[in-house]
């Protein structure tokens, strides 16, 4: 009899989970670019990677490679890419497996959004600018030893961001019940809220409710765990140093930090751009996503790196 019952609790908790994801899933509308320009669609390795263009084809080429996360969208760029259109061609896309792109159940790696980094700069640019963040700085920093490129522009960028590779966290999150119930709770809105305001933002008054509402969308699109399944059990994490890759690359580079960064301290910035030989930015009162948070400050300590007229 108590073998019974519990079979038939563990059956509803399975049919309760089944129904939240389901739930959560039939909830979630169409997600909307991230940055608004023409919309274009590159395809590689089998998926259709989206992208956004807007300013004169005839200025410089700019690509804008958004970091990596569980709701990582080109989003992330909304508040400074029109400014920066004034004076460059930009490419803005989202990465494989995020945003608007396609989401297949592969198993993400590092090495693969190297490939694509490199592919994309390669096929669509002529010596562009790359504006990139966090570990796409260090995706970045690879490809800019494959294809020319004109200037670096690297916010926290990083090689780390989870100590070790899990198998089993990856295997776990991978998952269809299990897995995805895991990634529903990681990204709530309150989850969501709760990482931006711990890590993203300095001040959490900054990250309003439009903001986690987007995250939140962009997190529930079909496929979105499988990317995450890599990222948080540390499978994205490129094989190569960040710090030696960059010291040996011929390319003026920029460094942006948030003076108040815990994951990636401003020590770490300090170290990394004197042994590059890299211009360092420091944005006062800014974490991880200065640029999300202070755009205007961003575009105006950049200006005399980019060309770009003062903000006001």
């Amino acid at each position: 009899m108590k073998l019974r019952t519990l079979l038939a609790g563990a059956a509803g908790a399975v049919g309760a989970t089944a129904l939240a994801n389901r739930a959560i899933a039939g909830s979630v509308d169409d997600l909307q670019p991230g940055v608004y320009g023409e919309q274009h669609t590159y395809r590689w390795r089998g998926m259709d990677v989206a992208y956004t263009e807007l300013g004169d084809p005839d200025d410089p080429d700019m690509v804008l490679f958004h970091g990596v996360g569980a709701a990582a969208s080109s989003r992330e760029f909304a508040d400074i890419a029109g400014s920066l259109a004034e004076e460059y061609h930009l490419l803005v896309p989202d990465l494989p497996g995020f945003g608007r792109s396609d989401r297949p159940p592969l198993v993400y790696s590092g090495s693969l959004y190297e490939g694509f980094v490199t592919d994309f700069l390669r096929d669509l640019t002529d010596e562009p600018i790359v504006l990139a963040s966090s570990l796409s700085g260090s995706y970045a920093v690879q490809a800019a030893r494959d294809v020319d490129v004109s200037r670096l522009v690297l916010i926290s960028p990083t090689d780390e961001t989870m100590p070790g590779r899990r198998v089993w966290l990856r295997s776990l999150l991978r998952s269809p019940l299990v897995g995805t119930a895991l990634f529903n709770v990681l990204t709530s809105k309150p989850g969501i809220r709760h990482f931006s305001a711990d890590h993203g933002f300095f001040d959490p008054e900054n990250v309003d409710e439009s903001y986690v509402e987007d995250r939140w969308r962009s997190a529930h699109q079909p496929g979105a765990r499988y990317a995450m399944a890599s990222f948080v059990s540390g499978f994205l994490d490129p094989e190569e140093n960040l710090d030696e890759n960059l010291e040996a690359l011929d390319v003026p580079t920029t460094l942006v930090w948030g003076r108040e960064t815990e994951t990636t301290p401003l020590s770490e910035g300090r170290t990394l751009a004197e042994h590059a030989d890299a211009r360092l930015v420091v944005v006062d009162y800014a974490k991880l996503l200065p640029h999300v948070e202070h755009p205007d400050a961003v575009l105006t300590l950049l200006a005399d790196d980019l060309s770009i007229a003062q903000q006001d």
